[in-house]
C-alpha cells in the first residue's frame, strides 16, 4: 500500500475515512483506548499505542509499517508488559494483511532472522521466548505455499 508524504500527522480516523463514534460510558478500557487512539496523530504512537491496536488488528495498514521501524531499532521494544511484547503483537497480527502486504511480510522476516540471536540469547521466561519462537514458525507459513 503506497502512503502519502504526511500520513504520520493524521489520525487512524482520518486515514481509514471511518468514524468511530461508536462508545457509550459502559465500554471497557480497551474499547475506550482503542476509539482515543483512533483519533491520535499515528505518528505519536508509542510502543503500547501500536501494541494495543495491533493486538485488536486495528489500522495494520498504517501501524505495521511503524512496528517495523521500531522493531528495526529495538527488536525488544516493550509496551506495558514486558520486553518483546510489540513483537509478539506484530507476530500474532492478522493474517489477511501479511498476505496483502508480502513486501512487508517479507521486510518483517528478514528482521527477524536478523535478530534471532539476540530474542534467543535474550533473559527472559521460556514461555515469552517460546511465544516469539512458535509466533515466529507460524509467520513464516504465512505466504510460503
Amino acid at each position: 500500500m503506497k502512503l502519502e508524504n504526511n500520513w504520520k500527522y493524521k489520525s487512524l480516523e482520518s486515514l481509514e475515512k471511518r468514524n468511530w463514534d461508536f462508545l457509550s460510558n459502559e465500554e471497557s478500557y480497551l474499547l475506550t483506548t482503542c476509539y482515543k487512539l483512533t483519533k491520535k496523530p499515528v505518528g505519536d504512537f508509542d510502543v503500547e499505542d501500536l501494541r494495543i491496536m495491533i493486538g485488536q488488528s486495528i489500522g495494520l495498514d498504517f501501524l505495521i509499517p511503524l512496528a517495523i521501524e521500531v522493531l528495526d531499532n529495538d527488536i525488544l521494544a516493550e509496551g506495558h508488559f514486558y520486553e518483546g511484547d510489540l513483537l509478539k503483537s506484530v507476530l500474532t497480527s492478522d493474517i489477511k494483511y501479511w498476505k496483502r502486504e508480502k513486501s512487508n511480510w517479507e521486510i518483517f522476516c528478514k528482521l527477524m532472522e536478523n535478530n534471532l540471536r539476540k530474542l534467543n540469547d535474550f533473559d527472559t521466561t521460556r514461555s515469552i521466548k517460546k511465544g516469539w519462537f512458535d509466533s515466529y514458525s507460524n509467520f513464516k507459513k504465512i505466504n510460503n505455499n
